[in-house]
């Protein structure tokens, strides 16, 4: 085993988890869930046997990740944060044959107690604050708040918000990467340094 393991965790047989992660108190991970390397899963996690998760990922405190639900590299789920699987839930109809497909790709930030109802693909390094339900695609960089979720911004990769229109061209320059940012068609741009 190259990875930490809490004597209270239950990682079932088959479950794969990468090199250098944390499975902290009370983490529970099915045996078809497949983790990247160093990943921390904080006390009273779930995943489900049909979640991927990519490196770098972070999920913090009671954050239960069901089937179909996929997080890229650098992903951070905040505590008590929510992901569902079924749209239209009922307990006396069964409808595991209709989960929908749920994707949140590389550096996207999902705040504490946010929900993310299924279906739904997060843009890379999207930001999605405290408390926010997210109930349709979300754009790379944008800035969700609210409920339902509206857009009130950018962030940039760094996690900073991006003060476009300061310039006489509507470019920023990230102080921490030296990163540019531009809007083009709607659309938040960054180029290297």
């Amino acid at each position: 085993m190259n990875y930490q393991l809490h004597p209270s965790a239950i990682v079932d047989q088959g479950a794969v988890i990468g090199s250098g992660s944390r499975v902290w108190h009370f983490v529970h991970v099915c045996s078809g869930a497949r983790i990247g390397e160093g990943c921390s899963l904080g006390q009273n996690v779930f995943i489900s046997n049909c979640a991927v998760i990519g490196n770098n990922v972070k999920i913090q405190n009671n954050v239960s990740v069901y089937d179909n639900v996929t997080l890229e590299n650098d992903v951070f789920c905040g505590p008590s944060m929510v992901f569902t699987n079924v749209y239209n839930p009922r307990s006396a109809v069964s409808r595991k044959d209709e989960y929908r497909d749920t994707l949140v790709k590389r550096g996207a930030t999902l705040g504490a107690n946010c929900t993310i109802v299924c279906g739904v693909t997060i843009g890379e390094y999207a930001f999605v604050a405290a408390g926010a339900v997210i109930n349709r695609d979300v754009k790379p960089y944008a800035l969700m708040a609210g409920v339902p979720a509206k857009q009130i911004g950018w962030m940039s990769q760094q996690g900073e918000r991006v003060p476009l229109g300061l310039t006489g061209d509507g470019t920023y320059t990230c102080p921490h990467t030296a990163q540019h940012y531009k809007l083009v068609a709607g659309n938040l741009e960054c180029s290297g340094s």
